[in-house]
Order: C-alpha cells, then structure tokens, then sequence
C-alpha cells in the first residue's frame, strides 16, 4: 500500500515528486515506446534530467516568475520539461499541438512567455511562426533537434544539451530555491476559451492541483487500494487540464508509474500491452470502445450475443438499484464466461476508469459496468485544478450523477440553480484579466471574510446522498464529446467577417466536430445571382450547388484561421434572418441559442449522419 499522507502538507509539485522519487529510486517511472519496445525512465533519472535542465534555464537568464511555453505531445520529456520550469521557479504555460499560428501568437502576448519548448520540427513550424509575430520569447528549447538554426530574434538550444551536466549540484541547487516555493505560488497557465472569444490563461497554483491530487488520491487509495505495481495510460493532451492532473501529477501522488500511448489508432493494443490499473479518458473514446466491443460479440455467433443482452439487461437493473434473486446464477455464469474476456481487452488488471472532459451517457457507464469494469465519472473545470467531484463505489456509484465532491471541497447551489465551488482548489483567477476574474470569483455578500466561490456555469442539485447531479449549462460554451472547450462566439464571429455570411450559429456540443447555420448575405447573394445569371430568390438560390459551393468556400477560408477542434465541417442554411421579430434574436442583438436549437435542431442532427 502506497502511503499517500504527505499530499495535504507537500509545499509544491515539485518537492512532491522528488519525495516519490527519492523513495523509488532506480525503479520505472515513464514508459515510451522506442524502436518497437516499451522503454523506461526512471525516478532518479527523471530528476536528474529535471534538476540540469532547470539550472539550465536559469543559466540562460530565466527569473522567478518568467512563463515558459511548452509544445509537445505526450511524452517522458513533457513531464521532465513541466517539472524542471516549476523547479526553476518558472510557471509552465502548455499549449495544444493542434494549435494555429494565431493560437499561438495570442498565447505568447497574454501570457509573456520568454522562452518556448517544442518538440520537433513539425511542431516548430507554426510556433517559430508566432514567435517572430509576438516578438516573445528570447529562446527556444528543441526537444528533438529542430532545423531552425538562428534565425530570428531568439537563441536556440537543444534539449540534450541543457539536461546534461552535473546532476548533484542541480539537484542541491534546485532543492534550495523550491523551499521558498510554497502552495500559493502559480504552477501553470492553463489556457481556455471563455464565451467571449480569445483563450483566458487560468492560474492553477501548486495548491490547486495538490488539493486535487490529494481528493482524487484518497477515492483511488480507499476504494481500490493503491500498490506499488500501478501504472496510468496517458492518452489525452497533457496541455489539457484534466490530463495535466488526472494523467500526471496523479499518478506521481499515487507513486505510480505513467505510460505514454502512441495514439488514437494504437491505443486498443497499448492498452492489452501495458495493462493500466487506471485509465483516464474522455466519454467519446468509451464510446468508441463500447461499439467496437459490441460488434466484435455479434460476430462470435447466438450464446454470445445471449450473453452479452443479459448482462446488458442485469447492469441495467443494477444501475437502477434492483437486483433479482434469479438473475444471480446467469451474473456467475457471465463472470466466468463473458466479463473476463472484455477485462483482457483492457489488461486484465483494471481497477477503474474514469470519464471526465466532458457528460458521460448514463448509458455507455452502464455498459461497462455490465461488462464487469468499473467506470468512473468525474465532474470539473480548469479553473478548479480541474476536478470538483468524481463518482465512487464507496457513494454509491450512480451513472446520471458526478458523484460527491472530493476532499477539502465545498459545493452549494446558487438560487437560480447554479452550482458554486470553493476551496484550495480553485484557480487564482484568469491571468492579466480582472473583468473576467470578477465575473467567476464572487464573495457571499453574507461571509465577507470569506473566500470567493467559483461560479461554473453549470446548472444542477445535490441528491440525498450528497452526489451532484448537472441539469444544464448556464453558458454557451461548446465542450465536444473529447472534452475540448470551444468557443462559438470566436468561431460565429469569424463567420460574419465574410462578405457572403449575414449571420451563424454554431453547435458541437457532446459532438465530434462542429457544425454551423448559415443565413447568406442578402446583397452578396444579389450580386451573385446577377454574375451567374440566376433570378435572385434566397431560398432558391439556397438550392443551388454552386450557390453552396460559394458558401462553403467563405466557410473554408475560415477554418484557416481556426484550429482542429474549431473547424466548421458541415453546415446547413437558415430558413430565415435570425430577428427580435421571430425571437431569434435579442434586443441586445444576440442570438438565442435555445430558439434555434428548437427551430432547425433535427436539421443540425441530421449534420452528424452519414
């Protein structure tokens, strides 16, 4: 058994980590797949690389308090990276490998970065890009040697020759400077999109993600057992926030060992030959997961698809909180016969897997609880490190709720409904954004001496057993069904650049892409039809293949500019200009979502079809 007691007195992150270190010493810590085979890093050797590259920035003239932005994907050495800027005293500000030139450039200018890590070539290209628009960063770290030379107002340095050296001295030095680092201090500067448009820098202090750590720890430890054997798969962007805690420094509180996957079309067989004893993935990948599983079993004939529709049928009972004496003997039969078969599809050591990013269909939980594995669903925010509560069998698993809030969290429900956060874990507020800040960090008039709650945006209640349940949202904001946060008002607004759109409304959400409602420019649409020798009728013209091409084309001029998660991939014309008339429209001259989602909503649906 792991001991875990020292998360709620650890001063940092990295004091954290070198604790655990210290206490596994030559043991595997991170996995990657080079040349065909899993190869380990150890805990020694990762702080030795973390402590040299650390002195390393510090020689390159980094201060306290400098923001370093770090671009890669998931790999040892984004660990090594994340843990050498906090041990340098620096604040971490990760950014998405799918990010645009412009994504970049706008995070480089928020945050003030003044240096970049990057992980190869093909990740430079854009970043390079927004490093000579920004005028940012006075240096720039390539992980893998990049074909940049130096060229530009930057120094360039390579990743090998910053993490050798000597590892005793660094490790002296850094252990000195991270005693004045204490919970308070900003870890990270996560960036995510507000309803407004550009990307917010949300500071997660070390205290925030040590409050999580500690919450997420206690459910794993006394519902599961922590061993010394644990191991984590990580697959989601380490530059998302639920990924960063619940894939990184969770694993570490936990003493387990992290494995890095090789990605979406790799990942069933990483799976089967890493063997996880905890996953941590987003809804649309379970349900991926869940649909191959069924159609493996509707080719392995008549029993198995029996078997496979009574255990659907038992689990539903379950998660309802019936059971039936004479279920009993078929759930034996399906614990020997069918459920240990769908356990070695995961590794066969699976203790729990839990959802988070984004809501999770009761369905698809009940699904693989049938199957014999259990899920978990997690419920948060980045601005609350990001974990606010999370499902557990000691609660009382229930698959339409988010379960109890974690450890050292309070919850309340505002009068209009929506849910309230406080404690340790919530963010300092949005970087160099008081107007922001205030909107979401709000005091009790009542408690003025109180800390300010964290307003979510989400609409629910607590249930008798103390378990959130979330009814609606009370913002506009997108989360895809990967969990991705995507702001409409950014992506509508771009539309309406283009001559040929009037007006847009963008949907996505729980989706796998987003989709757009079009309503053309009246006098482009004129003069096109004179071009193109058409009688000019709107609704007629919307007919017509090569009006749409037209279209289409503004569209894709868009996209451009939008990164992967943003691009519109199909869209579908209005009937009509949204107006106040029609109560599409509000006096303020802004369109009401829940309007046209009730108006045109089966013809977006039929977006997502074929």
């Amino acid at each position: 058994m792991v001991d875990i007691s020292d998360l709620p007195t650890s001063r940092n992150l990295v004091e954290l980590l070198f604790k655990r270190a210290d206490m596994r010493g030559d043991a595997p810590f991170l996995w990657a797949k080079r040349g065909g085979k899993w190869q380990a890093l150890s805990w020694a050797e990762a702080v030795r690389q973390i402590c040299n590259l650390a002195e390393a920035l510090r020689a390159l003239g980094l201060k306290d308090g400098d923001r370093v932005m770090l671009v890669s994907e998931n790999r040892p050495e984004w660990l090594i990276a994340d843990f050498a800027i906090m041990a340098a005293g620096c604040i971490t500000v990760p950014a998405y490998v799918t990010n645009t030139e412009r994504d970049h450039q706008h995070i480089l200018e928020d945050s003030g970065a003044s240096a970049v890590i990057v992980a190869n070539d093909k990740l430079a290209k854009p970043l390079i890009g927004a490093v000579l628009r920004s005028g940012q960063a006075r240096h720039v770290i390539g992980i893998e040697p990049l074909r940049i030379g130096q060229t530009g107002p930057f120094e360039y340095h390579e990743w090998s020759a910053l993490i050798a050296g000597d590892s005793a001295a660094a490790r002296k030095a850094v252990t000195k400077r991270i005693t004045g680092i204490d919970r308070d201090a900003i870890a990270c500067l996560i960036y995510t999109s507000g309803t407004g448009g550009s990307p917010r820098g949300v500071m997660q202090h070390h205290g925030s993600i040590l409050c999580n750590v500690d919450g997420s720890a206690r459910i794993l430890s006394e519902d599961f057992g922590l061993d010394d054997d644990d191991a984590f798969l990580s697959f989601l962007p380490l530059s998302h926030a639920y990924e960063h805690t619940g894939g990184q420094m969770l694993p570490i509180g936990a003493g387990a060992q992290i494995y890095y996957s090789e990605g979406l079309e790799k990942l069933a067989s990483n799976i089967e030959e890493v063997r996880p004893t905890v996953m941590v993935v987003v809804p649309r990948l379970f349900e991926v997961l869940r649909t191959r599983i069924m159609k493996q079993v509707e080719k392995q004939g008549r029993l198995a698809n029996f078997m496979m529709d009574r255990a659907l049928g038992i689990g539903a009972l379950k998660a309802q909180g019936r059971r039936r004496w004479r279920d009993r003997p078929m759930d034996l039969m399906l614990e020997r016969a069918l459920r240990p078969k769908i356990r070695k599809k995961f590794g066969g050591r699976l203790k729990a897997m839990v959802s988070g990013g984004a809501p999770l269909s009761p369905e698809v939980g009940v699904f693989f609880d049938s199957m014999g594995l259990t899920m978990l669903q997690g419920y948060g925010q980045t601005e609350s490190g990001p974990v606010i509560s999370c499902n557990r069998p000691k609660a009382g698993l229930k698959m339409d709720t988010v379960g109890p809030p974690i450890h050292a969290v309070e919850v309340k429900i505002a009068e209009d409904g929506e849910i309230l956060v406080r404690g340790e874990l919530v963010m300092k507020g949005y970087w160099r954004n008081k107007a922001e800040t205030a909107k979401a960090l709000i005091k009790d008039p009542a408690e003025p001496d109180g800390e300010p709650w964290l307003h979510t945006g989400d609409i629910g209640h607590v249930d008798d057993a103390g378990r959130i349940v979330i009814t609606d949202r009370k913002k506009d904001m997108i989360v895809n069904d990967k969990g991705d946060n995507i702001s409409p008002a950014k992506v509508e607004g771009l539309l309406t650049l283009q001559p040929e759109i009037a007006q847009a409304m963008v949907i996505g959400d729980k989706r796998p892409y987003v989709v757009g409602l079009i309503v053309p420019d009246a006098e482009w649409a004129l003069e096109w039809s004179r071009a193109n020798g058409e009688k000019f009728d709107l609704k007629a013209l919307q007919d017509l293949p090569a009006f749409r091409s037209a279209v289409r084309a503004a569209i894709d001029r868009v996209n451009q500019d939008l990164s992967v998660i943003e691009k519109i991939r199909q869209f579908a014309f209005a009937d009509e200009a949204f107006t106040i008339d029609n109560e599409e429209m509000t006096p303020k001259q802004s369109i009401r979502r829940h309007k046209l989602k009730a108006r045109y909503g089966e013809r977006l649906d039929g977006l997502y079809k074929g």
